[in-house]
């Protein structure tokens, strides 16, 4: 039996090499080109079994030969790479037919994974969706490990209409996450509703989202469409879903399950033709166990979870992300600031607990109250410890740099004279520390993107130990490490 044939194509000549030794070793025969055109050539010919290509190249574009590649051998699997990173790759690649996408620089583990995991897959027929317009890009910007692996999971769901729970810190950038899985999916041409249940009043939500009759109640004066109305053909987003109030989780767990709903005082069933995008800062899994939360709604809602990481797990993206701010707000102020190398670092060394909006609202007040083009350490000091001082004194402290006992004791004193979120205070031990070990363990196998192995020995414990707190608390492992 002859051994799979993978054909390389790459105007890196390193790259062509790493490759070329990483998949020998790995018992596959390789065939390697930095021209698409003689890619293009072999495949003709009826060449090799998987197909590895860069997107930029000197005669074409690597995206462009996906469409004629699965025409002429829709069993032949593509695997881009790519040194751009962009979300806007990662979803014309997925788009166009591509088995995956890998960001340069790649690890080696990971490519023969995928690899295997490709030559293994049967091949399902792709129905390409038009390419979406650069101007439609949405402001996600990152290169980090973990941002790589949300543009992968958007680019897949852009070919679905499955429910998806994004889960993630204020700031972290859910609704723009949201509005990418629309704008790049296929209700694009339909409307994009959003709306946020913490700002609604309890007894109009469930007008607000399905609409209600003339008379239906004082001051209803007319008909009125709701939201899900409003979102016909295209998506809606329940921004903070964990402050819906119960009486409205129960009429959306109907609408899901039965795909139809009528407004307040209505009587005519009206069907519910959207999609589903829901967030929350809170941890549902605790609201479930305090009662506040329908456990049935949340595994309706929760088809696809994704973790949106705070910015102090991707600080290699501050740079990037704060100089897309500056630039943002040049207009009408002279000149792009600059941030210079010592600034730069002290961004990067900040805890940002307001995450990339509390980034961006920095890079504004910098724009407009300094004058000079060059930013130095000092004046991003100055700010910080201005935005430290504020946040301290709401907290009741002094502006003084919080150790992390004294941030447990702040938050284990409003825990315990008011319960969490309304949780019961019982078992308070064993809750307590299950708060602890999940951010913990779920940031450790982030810093280890996946690897258990790794993770354990970082965090001291025992693997089969890890797996079992893994398992109890419920933390969502992504593999895609060493």
């Amino acid at each position: 039996m002859s051994l799979p044939t993978i054909l390389v194509a790459d105007d890196d000549r390193s790259i062509r090499t790493v490759l070329s030794q990483a998949l020998g070793r790995g018992g596959y025969q390789v065939r390697t080109t930095g021209q698409a055109s003689t890619l293009w050539q072999w495949v003709e010919e009826g060449e090799g079994d998987l197909v590895i290509t860069d997107v930029v190249m000197p005669d074409e574009n690597g995206l462009d030969l996906i469409p004629r590649i699965r025409r002429i051998r829709p069993d032949l699997r593509v695997v881009v790479m790519s040194a751009q990173s962009t979300l806007m790759t990662a979803v014309k690649a997925t788009q166009r037919g591509a088995f995956e996408y890998l960001p340069k620089p790649f690890d080696l583990k990971e490519v023969l994974a995928v690899v295997a995991r490709a030559l293994a897959t049967p091949a399902t027929p792709v129905q390409p969706l038009a390419p979406p317009q650069p101007d439609e890009q949405m402001s996600l910007i990152g290169r980090s490990v973990v941002m790589q692996d949300i543009y992968r999971i958007i680019a897949r769901l852009t070919t679905s209409d499955l429910t998806v729970m994004i889960n993630g810190e204020s700031g972290t950038g859910k609704e723009l996450v949201a509005r990418a899985l629309h704008e790049y999916g296929r209700r694009r041409t339909g409307p994009f509703v959003a709306i946020n249940m913490a700002a609604i009043p309890r007894n109009l939500i469930e007008s607000e989202l399905f609409g209600h009759e003339r008379g239906a109640f004082t001051g209803a004066t007319s008909r009125v469409a709701g939201r899900f109305e409003q979102a016909a053909g295209g998506t809606l987003f329940l921004d903070e879903i964990g402050d819906m109030p119960p009486e409205a989780q129960t009429r959306l767990l109907r609408v899901l399950q039965d795909g139809e709903f009528t407004t307040v005082g209505g009587t005519v069933p009206i069907r519910a033709n959207v999609r589903i995008i829901a967030a929350t800062h809170r941890d549902l899994r605790q609201a479930i166990r305090a009662g506040t939360f329908r456990e049935d709604l949340y595994y309706r809602l929760n088809v696809v979870p994704m973790r949106l990481p705070p910015l102090r797990e991707r600080v290699e993206d501050i740079p990037l992300l704060a100089r897309h701010f500056l630039n943002e707000n040049a207009e009408g102020a002279g000149s792009v600031r600059v941030l210079d190398d010592e600034a730069m670092a002290q961004l990067q060394a900040y805890r940002w607990p307001g995450n990339v909006r509390e980034l961006e609202n920095l890079m504004r007040r910098i724009t407009a109250l300094h004058p000079q083009e060059s930013i130095g350490a000092d004046i991003i000091a100055a700010e910080l410890a201005e935005t430290s001082s504020v946040a301290a004194q709401g907290e009741g402290g002094s502006g003084a740099a919080e150790t992390l006992a004294e941030a447990v004791e702040r938050h284990l004193r409003r825990f315990l004279s008011s319960g969490q979120d309304g949780m019961p205070l019982s078992d308070i031990y064993d809750k307590v520390i299950a708060e602890v070990e999940r951010p913990l363990i779920t940031m450790t196998l982030a810093a280890t993107r996946g690897n258990q192995i790794r993770a354990a020995a970082m965090l001291g414990l025992n693997r089969n130990t890890l797996r079992k707190k893994i398992r109890d608390l419920d933390i969502p492992v992504v593999r895609g490490g060493a």
